[in-house]
């Protein structure tokens, strides 16, 4: 009997999933969670007007969709002011890290990245034989001229930093950011995640000349505008290096319910700005959470806030496990020292009302 001849990069890598999803662990539990909180989705959901779109957009789901996705392109080149030469649609911010990484790295190709930071990157890195060398955070927060240092120092083609950053939730200024870009060694790419950055403070995008080659950046329909299950994102370049992702992206990825709810929900100001005054209410919710039993929320940019538990990881996961087992979906961070945090999403009233019984219970409980 004859088995797959697998490559020696993939017999070498353990069979990993960057995330175990809430459904999975439901199903593990036979039991739906109460408040699903865990996965930075915006719980106050999309536009009416995406809603309608997709819809609208369901018959002809038969077809498949523009491969080039004009309509979005054109409308993000418009909402930028750039032109649709800078712009490449995607699945998601996820499906194209698989792409850039694809695009840059080879087997032994050195990438830097913040040690804790989004593992779907690191996933990416190891699937295609990248080396990656990692850099702890400073004081909760991504630190943009270590990583810099250190690219230098491994001769690095690609450094990932995300602005906002997930999962702390910090941030740091675009013009803080545009300071540090003389910085970025030659051969290596800078890539910005900017998943966030529509709650974000203003001031946070990095005001980066479309035409310098050093830079990407990527953003989503997945957070401020509520359609993580649709998988929508873009990035921002240079037109040459946009077009490059021609010759290896999945032009049929995209589906055209998606891409009808994304342009819609594009052209949907004053939700977007509904949701924005949602998040920054729960954010503050969260906070009050927090302090009534001692502990303490951090700053945030995101859609999510992390909680400082006060004490180690170990302790942290014990409240985690807590909340889980009273059906209220939470994640953490998984390297110390930024694992003595939980990490919960905005989201209504309601579900943040589960939070704070459940969070009592288990408190009382381990303490």
């Amino acid at each position: 009997m004859t088995t797959p001849r697998y490559t020696k990069l993939a017999l070498s890598l353990p069979a990993t999933v960057p995330f175990v999803g809430p459904e999975a662990q439901e199903r593990a539990m036979s039991r739906p969670f109460a408040a699903r909180l865990g996965a930075n989705e915006n719980i106050f959901g999309p536009s009416p007007k995406a809603i309608e779109a997709m819809t609208k957009a369901a018959p002809d789901i038969w077809m498949y969709a523009d491969p080039e996705s004009y309509d979005l392109r054109h409308a993000l080149a418009e909402f930028h002011d750039v032109t649709p030469q800078n712009i490449v649609v995607g699945e998601g911010i996820d499906g194209l890290l698989g792409y850039l990484v694809r695009l840059l790295v080879e087997d032994g190709d050195t990438v830097v990245t913040s040690q804790g930071a989004y593992p779907t990157f690191n996933y990416h890195v190891a699937g295609f034989g990248g080396t990656l060398h990692t850099v702890p955070y400073r004081d909760d927060a991504e630190d943009l001229p270590a990583l810099l240092a250190k690219a230098a120092e491994v001769d690095a083609k690609l450094v990932y930093y995300a602005n906002p950053d997930n999962p702390m939730g910090s941030w740091s200024t675009g013009a803080d950011i545009v300071a540090q870009l003389d910085h970025i060694p030659d051969g290596c790419v800078l890539l910005i995640d900017e998943a966030y950055i529509e709650l974000a403070p203003e001031g946070t995008a990095a005001p980066v000349d479309i035409n310098d080659d050093r830079v990407i950046r990527m953003r989503t329909f997945s957070k401020g505008y509520g359609m993580a299950g649709a998988r929508v994102g873009y990035a921002l370049g240079e037109a040459h290096f946009i077009r490059a992702f021609e010759k290896i992206r999945n032009h049929f990825g995209l589906n055209r319910a998606a891409q009808a709810g994304a342009l819609a929900a594009l052209q949907d100001a004053d939700w977007l700005a509904q949701t924005q005054a949602k998040v920054a209410e729960a954010r503050d919710t969260i906070t009050g959470i927090s302090e009534k039993y001692g502990l303490k929320a951090l700053p945030s940019a995101t859609n999510f806030v992390a909680i400082d538990c006060g004490r180690d990881g170990a302790y942290a996961k014990a409240i985690l496990d807590g909340l889980v087992a009273r059906g209220v979906f939470v994640r953490m961070p998984f390297v110390a020292p930024q694992n003595r945090c939980i990490r919960l999403s905005c989201g209504p009233a309601d579900a943040l009302a589960l939070f704070d019984e459940a969070l009592e219970e288990v408190l009382a409980e381990l303490d």
